[in-house]
Order: structure tokens, then C-alpha cells, then sequence
């Protein structure tokens, strides 16, 4: 499959245009012209993606998060940025990035379908257009209410995830969810003006966690991998179903950190 096709597929479920001002997305390195024959799927381009991409004789390492955020001034093998870069090239292997744009056009509702969350709508309203609006996150009903833990329960069976920290009251009854994989704590005032009792999300600090459980969220943090990594067989299943002939390899749930 020419790489300009392969391209146009992955557009179709998250152009470009959907993402935020700051991001970076789309074809970030390699050229669009090559065939590609082999794919393969990672949540970040680390050095472990990068070899396997290489291992595999890929034609294209396919990421969530974009290798390359701000200018590049040097590109270098003692910066792992460059080093990195340096070996896809090296190897004829294009590099792209779905971030923000999959965030709003694929990780808002495969997270809140999930989760089960009955009539979800947008948490937070990044793009317009006649009358449409997409955005960051869902928020909706829980099949049922539960307390915080069993809800911790039930998104570490969801999510593959061994551990969860909860912010908030114990013995509240949830019963309103807002979902935002990633790093959430920016989208602690939607959830709260949009009438959620919990926000399950990644990356939340101290006293953002407190703070939020003292206006009456609770709080959920699942991790930013522990949410996300679900791009990674969603993407691959995508991909298959319309890429014919092209192999498709993901890489293997594995979480970044590991737990003492």
C-alpha cells in the first residue's frame, strides 16, 4: 500500500484538524511516497518501539504520543530524541503520530463506551463547526450507581489495570462519570460544571486531587498509560479491517513504571 493511502485511512478517523493549537500530528518523519507493507503500533515511540519497529522490517511506527513536541535544533545520537529518530530513518521507517486528534475522534468514546456511560456527551468542547461539537472526554450515566470503589473495581477490570487512586468520600454514591484518558486535571472544572460525581483520569497531583474531592468530585486516577494504551488495539483493529495485505504488529500491553 502506497504510504499517501495509508495516510488518507488513518485521516479518516482523526484528521488532523481536530487537534489542539499546541499539538503535533500527522507524518513527523520518513517520506509519505514509500510503500508500506508493515505497520507497527505503540502507545510512545520509546527505544523499546523503535527496535521492534526495526526487528519487525517496518515501514511505519505508528504512536499515540508524538516523538517530536517543540523545535529541534540538533539531531544528534547522545539526545534520545535524535537517536531515536536517526534509527527510523536509518532503517526507512516513516513515523506518525495520532494525539489530540484521536483523542477527540477515537479515545473520547472508545473510553466512555468502555466504561458503559449511557448518553455520554462531550466533557470539554475543543472543536465547532456548523452546529457540530467534538471535544476531550465524555461525561454520562453509569449503567448503575456504585460507591468509589467498586467503580475503581470495575475500571482496573476495564482498563487491565492493577491499581487505582481515588480522591474523595468512600461512601458516596456515583452515579454521573466523566472520563478524560490521559493527563485530566485541567478538566477537573468541566467535570464539575457539567455535574459529574467522579472523573476518572491520569496524571493528578496532590492537591488537585484534594482540592477536587473538597468541592465534592471524586477523583479516579487510572495513570496516563493506563488509560490511553487502549489506542494501541483499537488502532491495530482499524487498521486490519482496511489495510489488506498490510501487517499489522502491536505492541504488547507494558506499563512504563513498575510498582514496589
Amino acid at each position: 500500500m502506497n504510504g499517501k493511502e495509508l495516510i488518507r485511512i488513518l485521516e479518516e478517523q482523526s484528521p488532523r484538524s481536530y487537534a489542539l493549537e499546541w499539538d503535533n500530528v500527522g507524518l513527523l518523519a520518513g517520506s509519505a511516497d514509500k510503500e508500506v507493507n508493515k505497520v507497527y503500533i505503540a502507545l510512545d515511540a520509546t527505544d523499546e518501539a523503535v527496535e521492534e519497529s526495526v526487528k519487525m522490517g517496518a515501514d511505519l511506527l505508528l504512536t499515540h504520543h508524538p516523538l517530536i513536541f517543540k523545535g529541534i535544533r540538533r539531531i544528534v545520537p547522545d539526545d534520545f530524541i535524535g537517536r531515536r529518530l536517526i534509527c527510523l530513518l536509518q532503517n526507512d521507517i516513516a513515523y506518525y503520530a495520532m494525539h489530540t486528534n484521536f483523542d477527540v475522534m477515537g479515545m473520547a468514546d472508545l473510553s466512555a463506551a468502555m466504561l458503559g456511560l449511557e448518553e455520554p456527551k462531550v466533557l470539554d468542547v475543543t472543536y465547532s463547526l456548523d452546529g457540530k461539537e467534538e471535544g476531550i472526554g465524555r461525561v454520562g450515566r453509569l449503567m448503575e450507581p456504585m460507591a468509589p470503589g467498586e467503580l475503581a473495581e470495575f475500571v482496573k477490570a476495564a482498563f487491565s489495570l492493577s491499581s487505582v487512586r481515588i480522591y474523595g468520600d468512600p461512601g458516596k454514591r456515583l452515579s454521573v462519570a466523566a472520563i478524560s484518558p490521559g493527563s485530566g486535571k485541567s478538566e477537573i472544572e468541566n467535570a464539575i460544571r457539567q455535574g459529574a460525581d467522579v472523573l476518572i483520569t491520569g496524571d493528578i497531583d496532590h492537591h488537585d486531587g484534594m482540592d477536587a474531592a473538597a468541592r465534592g468530585l471524586c477523583v479516579l486516577d487510572a495513570g496516563h498509560y493506563g488509560l490511553e494504551h487502549i489506542f494501541v488495539p483499537y488502532m491495530e483493529g482499524y487498521l486490519k479491517q482496511r489495510c489488506a495485505g498490510v501487517e499489522i504488529k502491536a505492541q504488547e500491553l507494558s506499563f512504563p513504571y513498575w510498582e514496589a
